[in-house]
């Protein structure tokens, strides 16, 4: 995630510049950062969809370019549409612990995994020794039709801005 420029529209989605919008009034105290915003409806969504995978509740959500899904067997996962990274939060029921780390500058996801739609099944890489495998019940349908509104509502340029390298070639980090 990079830092918010002044002159860069504002990421609540107004359409205005963030110092015409959210900046004079993170500056007040009145909302929150918009940095802070996303870690904390990131990790709040993480955290539902821990909750719904804990009673096997199968469960499809959105968050910007974010996609959270839960299955019946308890497994739940986090998708990054601009990437296709992907990361495990929940596996038979247990929650598996939040990959999310933050500065003042960035809030970085420690994806664990790329993912795929292939002849309407979803598979899952992962970066640590590229096995692939393929997440059998997950919504598929719900993925490809959220992947496209995500990349029909978001422009390149912006969602080039949100995804940040990390120098490791191992790391899937964001």
């Amino acid at each position: 995630m990079a830092k918010i420029g002044r002159n860069h529209s504002c990421p609540c989605g107004s359409g205005k510049k963030y110092k015409h919008c959210c900046l004079p009034l993170e500056k007040e105290g009145k909302i929150l950062s918009p940095m802070a915003q996303l870690r904390v409806s990131l990790l709040a969504e993480i955290e539902k969809i821990q909750v719904d995978a804990a009673v096997g509740q199968a469960v499809f959500r959105e968050l910007g370019v974010f996609i959270f899904f839960s299955q019946s067997n308890g497994d739940a996962w986090v998708l990054e549409a601009s990437e296709s990274d992907a990361v495990q939060v929940a596996a038979k029921g247990t929650p598996l612990a939040a990959p999310v780390e933050e500065n003042p500058e960035t809030i970085e996801v420690n994806w664990s995994h790329t993912f795929a739609l292939k002849e309407r099944r979803l598979f899952v890489t992962a970066y640590a020794n590229k096995e692939e495998k393929e997440l059998p019940d997950a919504p598929t349908q719900q993925i490809n039709a959220a992947l496209r509104r995500i990349m029909e509502r978001y422009s390149k340029t912006l969602l080039d801005r949100v995804h940040v390298h990390s120098d490791s070639p191992e790391s899937g980090g964001s």
